[in-house]
């Protein structure tokens, strides 16, 4: 259902590797589910919604609010950051673009609100539902990513659009150039957190940071799951954030995902890999039942160019030793390992656990998952099963402790391509803005060389051998992720305190 029919569902569509219900997900919201912040806001309906919010919903057809925008709009309306739990289709992108087209200030042809997103084709479809929902406002809006030419997005951005939607690579690469600038931006906007970081983007928004007014920003953060470095992340970015979670599958910010993908026409290893490319996660354990299992896994994550090493009873003690080593220092991004091996091994802040098999013990199963989601954070528990027995015996699992199994399709090779190709183009566009001049002259006498292979098919062979090799040597790195920041001891902030009450000493002028 689109923004054009009768409520304010998302225009994106749904993965076709997520569940049909997903698009439904918050359409009726338990009261047991719903988590809300501290001294609550009642819930808003079309009606009374401010004037120009209302226009703009009537003007795209809506006659009703989905629930994640009753219960968030009246937060954001009121200028409390918010953390938002939601999904595709749920209907979040009316719940942030409403309040902002209501808070432009429409007589001024400057960038007043940025909504950062992780593709391509999320800025496209925000894009679209702004455009939509912009037409009774007059607001401007525009999409910038990368990839592609650099001139319509500058024209869009000098010619005064008020709201900007983009990845934060090409913002960041508008900001430098001075195309777009950030003066009067009063409203920021995080929309599929989560997948930004995944996408390797935390670096480039800390630079984004640096170009953010020094006065109060109102923020909010959209994202389907809240681990760690996502909370990190809110506290980087937004002031005493709150917050709302509608979820119907009880997923909340402590607790796991426990998600099932069968596919029996494909291959184990394939699917595996699959996933890890969508994923993407800074650390997982791959769980196997046999050390057989546990060395062919291995050698087919490392042969695709992951950093991967394995833990199983056959190492050598010097060789378990290194491993431990590396598992300690938080250097190694994956782990494979039977369950009798994994004992005692603790990787703090455990994003993914991956079950290449079910295990033969059913109770195995929670203490395999209950290795992520600690620590008031969220992760995610994967099972692949391959066969009829291998999906009985994981429902078998769910029914006996009470698991939310959720079962989901795997992504498509088109929806792995995708995914793969804006990160490259992020990652080399990143590579591109840190070189210095002499760099910048050194590349260009490759220029013709490039236009030359662009124009057969062996040329254009050893292109993508060129970016292949740059992608596989970056997946041996996690993606950056906002480190936790370390508690002062009481006696160093007593000494600050001290110092910021001394009166300060006039300096003396040289004459």
């Amino acid at each position: 259902m689109s923004t054009n029919d009768t409520d304010g569902r998302d225009c994106e569509t749904t993965p076709s590797y997520a569940t049909a219900e997903t698009a439904d997900i918050d359409e009726n919201v338990n009261p047991l589910d719903l988590v809300e912040p501290e001294n609550a806001l009642p819930d808003i309906s079309l009606s009374e919604l401010p004037q120009v919010a209302q226009e703009a919903a009537t003007t795209a057809g809506w006659t009703k609010l989905m629930p994640v925008q009753t219960k968030a709009i009246p937060y954001l309306l009121a200028g409390r950051d918010l953390m938002v739990q939601s999904r595709t289709g749920s209907g979040k992108t009316g719940a942030f673009l409403l309040p902002i087209l209501h808070k432009i200030q429409r007589n001024k042809r400057v960038c007043q609100a940025l909504v950062l997103v992780p593709t391509r084709e999320l800025a496209l479809q925000v894009s679209k539902e702004a455009a939509l929902l912009g037409k009774a406002t007059g607001v401007l809006s525009v999409a910038v990513y990368g990839g592609v030419k650099y001139g319509p997005q500058t024209s869009a951005l000098r010619d005064g659009a008020q709201l900007v939607i983009g990845t934060p690579g090409r913002i960041l690469d508008h900001l430098l150039q001075r195309n777009l600038r950030l003066d009067d931006l009063h409203q920021l906007v995080f929309d599929e957190a989560d997948r930004m970081l995944s996408m390797g983007f935390y670096p480039d928004m800390v630079q984004v940071k640096s170009f953010l007014p020094s006065g109060r920003i109102h923020g909010s953060m959209f994202s389907a799951t809240f681990p760690a470095h996502v909370l990190r992340l809110a506290q980087q970015f937004l002031t005493e954030p709150e917050f709302l979670s509608l979820s119907r599958d009880r997923v909340h910010v402590a607790e796991a995902e426990h998600l099932l993908y069968a596919d029996p026409g494909m291959k184990k290893d394939r699917a595996l890999v699959r996933l890890i490319e969508v994923e993407n996660p800074a650390a997982a354990i791959v769980f196997c039942n046999t050390r057989r299992t546990v060395d062919y896994v291995t050698i087919v994550l490392q042969r695709f160019g992951y950093d991967a090493d394995k833990i199983s009873s056959d190492l050598s003690q010097q060789d378990r030793e290194r491993v431990m080593r590396r598992v300690r220092e938080g250097k190694l991004r994956l782990l494979v390992a039977t369950d009798v091996a994994a004992r005692g091994i603790d990787i703090p802040e455990l994003s993914h656990v991956f079950q290449y098999e079910p295990p033969e013990d059913p109770e195995s199963y929670i203490h395999r998952a209950g290795r992520t989601a600690r620590a008031g954070s969220s992760g995610a528990a994967v099972s692949l099963t391959a066969s009829f027995d291998e999906r009985m015996q994981m429902e078998r699992i769910a029914k006996r402790y009470g698991i939310p199994l959720e079962e989901r399709k795997l992504p498509t090779d088109d929806e792995v391509a995708a995914t793969v190709s804006e990160r490259v183009t992020s990652l080399l566009e990143s590579k591109l803005r840190d070189r210095d001049n002499l760099q910048s002259e050194r590349m260009r006498r490759f220029r013709p060389l490039v236009d030359e292979w662009m124009e057969s098919d062996e040329g254009q062979t050893l292109l993508a051998m060129l970016v292949d090799d740059f992608y596989q040597d970056s997946l041996h790195a996690p993606p950056a992720l906002p480190e936790e920041k370390p508690a002062e001891r009481p006696a160093a902030q007593e000494r600050k305190r001290r110092r910021r009450s001394r009166p300060r000493r006039p300096r003396n002028r040289r004459s």
